[in-house]
């Protein structure tokens, strides 16, 4: 156990997604007296002032976050290893591929002696698309992973069907991986939410990604509106540059048809508490979705697809019904379900948040990457 206070690096693909899904981690290491810094590329004002708040240090990098131009990943590599070697650190947390391979590597150049990576789901290279292109990419990721992966000392992955899958590829052995419930939901930022039946409303919270399923809730809402004309559905979130990312235009037909109400990037809550079921209709490689975990925080049903990562968050027949990926007319059936036994709303809603509370709680998932990571120290 290492017993003294360390210099952490957690480095993500964007600063803000360190501030939306690593902010209690890094709070957490900073209570346990470790100076932290966060390391990512895109920072705003914005983002900067709330790490500095909380006494993390920010560390702007120069990292594309996707694409594969190799003179400009080679150069942003040889900068991302001197930056780290200036900031003599003790220990470099990664997640996201980018961060994982290149600052996995680029630590390993500037002697930090202690390096980890959290996998938060196998994304777009490991889903599954067909076609050379598709194949290639699959097989950049997998060596460049394995690569990585050869140097750290631990790897963390967030649902079984990842971790299997890494083994069986070859990328890691089974000994080095510690599971953890994904990122964990804030159990106090998102409490249990009053039951809402009428008017009967589904809400689809992600990146506009086609894997998403973002496609499939809208058709199974053409279906629902035959049987329930009454019901509302509302898509919550922001596009995106991934390469399997929906246009405005394509949102903005649906809007325009009447089908759904589309909000864009906000906050989620207030949909939340003016929502009855929560649905992804995911087959994008999910770690576990932290928008589902909201969800089952504020005691939402959930409809989601027998895919690895959501299918984590469903008991089936308790807190939600499972469905096939890219299947809205089985969507369709289990939303239907709602509209003919309100009920399930409350019964449902009641056991998804049991289910948060004694599965995803995020205080739980911190203290075990915590102490997997021997940071724990006492003060």
């Amino acid at each position: 156990m290492r017993t003294t206070h360390q210099r952490i690096g957690v480095f993500g693909s964007n600063a803000f997604t360190l501030v939306n899904f690593r902010l209690p981690l890094m709070r957490k290491m900073v209570r346990h007296g470790h100076q932290v810094f966060a390391v990512a590329p895109d920072y705003d004002e914005q983002t900067r002032a709330a790490l500095v708040a909380e006494n993390i240090t920010p560390v702007p990098v120069s990292l594309a976050r996707a694409g594969t131009n190799s003179l400009r990943d080679s150069s942003d590599l040889v900068a991302l290893a001197r930056q780290l070697r200036s900031l003599k650190l003790d220990v470099l947390l990664s997640y996201g591929i980018k961060p994982v391979v290149y600052g996995t590597i680029a630590a390993k150049w500037a002697g930090i002696p202690h390096r980890y990576a959290l996998i938060a789901g196998l994304g777009y290279a490991f889903g599954d698309g067909s076609g050379p292109r598709r194949w290639a990419l699959r097989q950049a990721a997998r060596w460049s992973y394995k690569l990585a992966l050869s140097l750290t000392d631990r790897v963390f992955m967030q649902n079984p069907d990842d971790a299997h899958d890494f083994v069986r590829m070859g990328i890691v052995p089974a000994h080095r991986i510690t599971r953890v419930n994904g990122t964990g939901v804030d159990l106090d930022a998102f409490p249990a939410l009053s039951p809402v039946a009428r008017p009967l409303t589904f809400i689809l919270v992600a990146r506009l990604l086609r894997e998403k399923g973002i496609e499939d809730f809208v058709f199974a809402a053409r279906i629902v509106r035959q049987m329930a004309p009454e019901a509302r559905f509302l898509i919550v979130g922001g596009l995106d540059s991934n390469p399997g990312a929906l246009s405005s235009t394509d949102v903005a037909a649906w809007v325009d048809e009447g089908l759904v109400k589309w909000t864009g990037h906000v906050d989620v809550r207030p949909y939340l508490a003016q929502s009855s079921v929560f649905v992804l209709p995911s087959y994008y490689r999910e770690g576990i979705p932290r928008s589902i975990l909201e969800a089952l925080s504020s005691g939402r049903p959930v409809i989601t697809t027998d895919t690895p990562g959501c299918k984590e968050t469903v008991i089936p027949g308790e807190n939600g019904f499972l469905v096939p990926p890219r299947d809205p007319d089985q969507l369709a059936s289990a939303m239907i379900k709602f509209a003919k036994d309100p009920s399930l709303i409350s019964t449902m809603g009641h056991r998804s948040r049991e289910l948060a509370e004694e599965k995803f709680d995020i205080r739980d998932v911190n203290r075990k990457m915590l102490a997997t990571m021997e940071l724990s120290v006492s003060i």
